[in-house]
Order: structure tokens, then sequence, then C-alpha cells
């Protein structure tokens, strides 16, 4: 008979990963403690101090220009969506 995985919620995984990057106890302890494998508790420690940077990250100046110029078309789009829907509705009163 097989067994299921299980899945972890992203929260957990981050409890775990965060008292594992303390140091306080051993990943052999916290794996028992949380019933998991040591393995998914070192792998989940690596990930949180590799990527951990990106949530700090400030972003750059292209991120931003970039969003402000899409920001602007979308802005531009709505204005002619509001006209166009004037429009119709103007010419919707001379057919009825």
């Amino acid at each position: 008979m097989t067994k299921k995985r299980r899945k972890y919620p992203a929260s957990f995984k981050f409890k775990v990963a965060l008292e594992a990057a303390k140091e306080i106890k051993t990943i052999s302890q916290i794996a028992s403690e949380y019933e998991v494998h040591p393995t998914l508790v070192r792998t989940w420690k690596n990930r949180l101090t590799e990527e951990g940077l990106k949530v700090f990250k400030t972003k750059g100046k292209k991120e931003q220009k970039g969003r402000a110029v899409e920001e602007a078309q979308l802005y531009e789009q709505i204005g002619r969506l509001k006209m166009e829907l004037e429009w119709l509705k103007k010419k919707s009163i001379l057919f009825d």
C-alpha cells in the first residue's frame, strides 16, 4: 500500500525553517518535534536563508518605471472605455 504525501502549508514551513535558522535546537530535534523528516527541515532552512533576501530587497528604478508606464496605460484604457460607454448611452437613447 502506498502512502499519500503530506502537504505542509507555507506558514508551517516558515515556522519550522525559522526555528532551524535560529540554531537553538538541532535539526533532528526540530524534525522529531514537528514530526517531519530532517531533510525537509534542512531544505526549508536553506530556502529561507537563500530566498529571504528577496523579501527585503528594494525594487530597482527600472521596475518602478515599468510599473509607472503600465499604470499610465491602464488609466488611458479606463478613460477610453468610459468615453465609449458614455457615447453608447447617448446613442441608446435615440433608439429607444
